[in-house]
């Protein structure tokens, strides 16, 4: 991402989202609720995943992180959650794994949630993309209709 914000090229786009892969579910910690699963796809570059909570096949939760920043949403809310990692800090904590700590942004950060659409609209044929993509209309269509 360049310096004065996260406008990336097309074609890194299409890079970062082809290089998302599926983690094997057996490596994810199990749901305790009954009949939800948690999904995980590692992009090509450190820093990058997506995680996801399913019930019944619909989306629940899940976190979209990249380069430093996160994009959240949880089905309780009704708004995209935008904030930073401690991932690209240097510290003793940072160097194990699981121990990423998200700090949330005061303001949604619009220009990310745009770029995060992007990376996802590269994989719009696959299920689960198609699913997080229809978040970004429901959300984009309440904050409209309220004035947000």
């Amino acid at each position: 991402m360049n310096k004065k914000g996260h406008l990336l090229a097309k074609n890194e786009i299409a890079l970062l989202g082809a290089s998302l892969r599926a983690i094997e579910p057996k490596l994810l910690k199990p749901c305790q609720e009954e009949d939800t699963v948690r999904i995980w796809f590692q992009g090509g570059e450190p820093y990058f995943d997506i995680f996801l909570e399913l019930k019944n096949d619909e989306i629940i939760w899940f976190q979209f992180t990249l380069r430093g920043k996160s994009l959240s949403w949880h089905s309780n809310n009704t708004k995209f959650q935008t904030g930073i990692t401690n991932e690209l800090r240097i510290d003793d904590v940072s160097f194990y794994a699981a121990s990423k700590i998200i700090y949330n942004d005061d303001i949604s950060d619009l220009e990310f949630i745009n770029l995060v659409k992007s990376i996802l609209q590269t994989r719009v044929d696959e299920e689960i993309f198609a699913k997080l993509l229809k978040l970004f209309t429901l959300i984009e269509y309440q904050s409209i209709i309220t004035n947000d």
